[in-house]
């Protein structure tokens, strides 16, 4: 490692990462520096590229690090202290890879697909802490490789409730022949990424994410919602299927959040699901937790399921029940088949004499 008064070079796979002002506080409750998250993505280097490694992957910089008040930007109001960066920057170096992705608007990009653990410290030298990758591999960015089950806990409900909802949701993965692989968000959430054949369009992986949550749904209606508007949603685990539209993504596995505890998505055993809590995993202890463990997402390696079951479930699921498609985000082009895009309770009020 050579340094200088303003910045650290450090060789990575090859490669000279310079780090720029390394002092700087990202974290300050917790001492932890810009050269601390950096050194951290390399120590967990090997988890983090598995989970990254040749997928077009969106960048969520925070520049100025984690202080009180900072706050993202978002498409109405672009003046946060941080952002997501879709394109590669114009200053990456050459063995910086990328992917060439189209978005649902029909506009395309170039996004940063890491190969090496020297690109992921490169764009933690951007101030990036989490990083959200496609669920694609650059060969072939129309064909979703993995599913990623998002359990999102509802006001009222928390991690515990994610949890408990958890080995419902592996129970359901083997009925269909599945395994899946649990991590925590890095928040209050759960993950759970099943590896499938990339044979299918997203529109198709999609549908058998629906499919899977209504199931789910139905097993257990007191806790579970696949309701897209929060008005009915109540307190109960939301399965959001919508992370599998396109240009939907999820903090990757090892992802640091942008929290002041500084916490980290920590892929899990699911005999260890019950006894962890989501502050268990930061910056300070992933390190020496990987360390010991490894990877416990390394085994997504050694599978790719095929989602056949789940789409025969959804279609008895429309010729039994006549359930077709959910609604979409609200910034996509209005999708085929899609049911109309109102919040029920604004569908239902009734028109003043004045509209």
């Amino acid at each position: 490692m050579a340094s200088s008064r303003d910045a650290v070079v450090l060789t990575v796979d090859g490669h000279e990462v310079r780090v720029s002002n390394p002092e700087k506080p990202y974290f300050a409750e917790r001492g932890i520096r810009k050269i601390d998250v950096v050194e951290y993505f390399v120590a967990v280097g090997e988890g983090i590229l598995f989970a990254l490694r040749d997928r077009p992957t969106t960048l969520e910089r925070w520049p100025g690090g984690v202080f009180e008040g900072a706050r993202l930007s978002t498409r109405v109001d672009n003046t946060g202290d941080a952002f997501y960066q879709k394109r590669v920057p114009k200053n990456a170096p050459e063995w910086v890879p990328t992917a060439h992705i189209t978005f649902p608007s029909g506009r395309t990009a170039d996004e940063i697909a890491p190969d090496s653990v020297a690109v992921v410290a490169w764009c933690a030298n951007l101030g990036t802490l989490t990083f959200h990758p496609w669920p694609v591999d650059k060969t072939d960015v129309e064909s979703p490789n993995q599913i990623r089950i998002d359990l999102d806990p509802q006001p009222g409900t928390d991690f515990a409730d994610a949890v408990w909802v958890a080995p419902h949701v592996r129970e359901l993965l083997h009925e269909l022949g599945m395994e899946g692989w649990p991590k925590t968000s890095g928040g209050r959430g759960v993950h759970v990424y099943v590896p499938i054949q990339p044979r299918w369009t997203f529109t198709d992986v999609r549908r058998a994410v629906i499919a899977f949550g209504r199931e789910l749904e139905r097993r257990l209606p007191d806790r579970v919602t696949m309701s897209w508007w929060k008005e009915e949603r109540g307190e109960k685990i939301f399965i959001d299927y919508n992370q599998m539209a396109r240009d939907r993504t999820i903090a990757s596995a090892y992802s640091i959040r942008p929290k002041p505890h500084a916490p980290v998505s920590a892929p899990l055993d699911w005999d260890e699901l019950p006894d962890v809590h989501p502050t268990d995993f930061t910056v300070l202890t992933m390190p020496e937790r990987f360390r010991a463990v490894g990877d416990r997402h390394a085994g997504l390696a050694g599978h790719a399921f095929g989602i056949e079951p789940l789409l025969e479930l959804a279609e008895r699921q429309a010729s039994d029940q006549g359930l077709g498609d959910l609604p979409y985000p609200p910034d996509y082009p209005k999708m085929p088949g899609e049911p109309m895009r109102v919040q029920p309770s604004r569908a239902r009020r009734p028109a003043s004499a004045n509209e």
